[in-house]
């Protein structure tokens, strides 16, 4: 239809009721300026449309929230539990990387309008009971089964189809945050389809652990799979949650390589014998690196923390993820370092002294000792072995004792949000109380000796006895 000669109201849709108002001697120039305009770049072939509105958007991406805060939290809890060195060392890893997808989630949900108490306070029982069951795996294979087989294989295929079905336009925050979290994903879910393998070939039987998988899936798909929209089946019978409830482990476990102690915390009384003169830099020297091996109870230490203080503070939870994949860091680095000296790492006994006295422990004063004295500690003396280290032009304990120091200072500052939220007690009490604790279980593993005079142990024992 025109109006004045110039005006075009004929709809460019048809089953649209706005009309197109263009005017054709526009229309023209503006195909002329196209037409001149000497640059080509490459087409943005995207279109708009989707299948999901902000509502159901962020239905889904809450729901993805919570699964992955449950699944941090469910990897934390079994950190004291897993035996095998390399599974419990990529656990504090994978810890982080499900911690790490909730936080992006958890962004995304406050660019679509929810408020994060809001977000940080969302719950869902059904979750809860397929997480609570797969905690109940037998043990540390099943546990694999479980957290990469059914629900991170299905975590990672439905991310993939909700960039595939979300507008590529509208919502390309969501795609961006979905394909950071699957960076992760892809190498953590093919790390965990070998470690599975080698539990296989190694002895553990194929079809235990298949049953087990089937059962997971079968239970995922009873509360309507990753999105909830899935169509559900019945829930399967029975679940092992119905005749034992899950609890976290406290007993920390190593596997059949280790040498282990937990009756001191000197390496040199453990060993039998000293390997160098006492307080000379190459006592110091493995001192330090055995201690970064011997960090897989750090692991132990603040996965067990994360699950502890589950749902208190979302930023606690965070940061204790960040804090447990440094350690597991550390625990490789000292590992690498041992091999880099000429050692053979299974060769040198393993500390078990802290996670014993932790694992049972109330959290506040388990990380009070890690924090307040373990982490502190080493700062201590970092300085000056690294100091001693670059004049003796021993450039590998320079280059690890580098990182870690900067590693250390980020946790003790960080620690003091994660305490705040465990306990209200004040610094001096809190001080006292570890101390006080750590003295009694020090004496019942007859790492000191209990004496009358003997009210509680230094700082600087637990610092020694323990270290971190």
């Amino acid at each position: 239809m025109k109006t004045n000669g110039n005006t075009d109201l004929t709809p460019s849709n048809p089953n649209s009721e706005i009309p197109l108002v263009s005017r054709e001697p526009e229309r023209a120039a503006a195909e002329e300026r196209r037409r001149t305009f000497p640059y080509r770049f490459p087409r943005d072939r995207r279109q708009l449309g989707g299948n999901f509105s902000v509502q159901e958007n962020s239905r889904r991406l809450l729901r993805y929230f919570y699964f992955e805060r449950r699944l941090a939290q469910a990897l934390g809890a079994w950190t004291l539990s897993i035996p095998e060195f390399e599974v419990k060392l990529e656990t504090g890893r994978h810890i982080f990387y499900h911690a790490d997808a909730a936080r992006l989630f958890r962004e995304r949900l406050t660019e679509q309008e929810m408020r994060p108490k809001d977000i940080d306070a969302f719950r869902d029982a059904e979750i809860d009971r397929f997480i609570d069951e797969l905690l109940s795996a037998a043990d540390a294979p099943e546990l694999l089964v479980g957290i990469h087989q059914v629900i991170g294989r299905t975590l990672q295929t439905t991310y993939r189809h909700h960039i595939d079905n979300t507008d590529p336009i509208t919502d390309v925050p969501t795609i961006r945050a979905m394909k950071r979290i699957l960076t992760d994903y892809e190498p953590m879910l093919e790390w965990a389809e070998g470690a599975i393998a080698a539990y296989i070939e190694g002895g553990i039987e194929e079809s235990r652990l298949a049953t087990w998988r089937w059962h997971l899936q079968r239970l995922l798909g009873s509360i309507g799979g990753a999105t909830g929209a899935e169509t559900r089946n019945p829930e399967p019978a029975p679940l092992r949650i119905t005749t034992k409830p899950f609890q976290r482990g406290t007993v920390p476990l190593r596997d059949a390589r280790f040498e282990t102690f937990k009756n001191t915390g000197d390496y040199d009384t453990a060993d039998g014998q000293a390997r160098f003169p006492k307080d000379s830099y190459e006592s110091l020297r493995l001192r330090f690196i055995r201690t970064q091996r011997d960090e897989v109870d750090a692991i132990e230490a603040f996965g067990t923390f994360l699950w502890d203080i589950r749902f208190v503070d979302f930023q606690a939870e965070y940061d204790l993820a960040r804090v447990t994949w440094d350690e597991a860091r550390h625990t490789e680095i000292g590992h690498r370092a041992l091999l880099a000296s000429g050692y053979d790492p299974f060769e040198l006994r393993n500390r078990l002294t802290g996670s014993t006295c932790r694992g049972p422990m109330e959290p506040a004063f388990a990380m009070a000792e890690i924090n307040l004295f373990g982490e502190v500690g080493v700062l201590k003396t970092i300085n000056g072995l690294i100091d001693t280290a670059r004049e003796k032009d021993d450039s590998l304990l320079v280059h690890i004792a580098d990182f870690i120091r900067s590693d250390e200072r980020t946790h003790v500052r960080k620690g003091q949000h994660i305490l705040k939220c465990m306990t209200k007690l004040g610094s001096q009490e809190l001080e006292l109380k570890t101390r006080e604790l750590f003295t009694e279980c020090l004496v019942s593993l007859g790492a000191v000796k209990a004496d009358m005079d003997l009210f509680v142990v230094s700082r600087e024992d637990i610092e020694h006895l323990v270290g971190e």
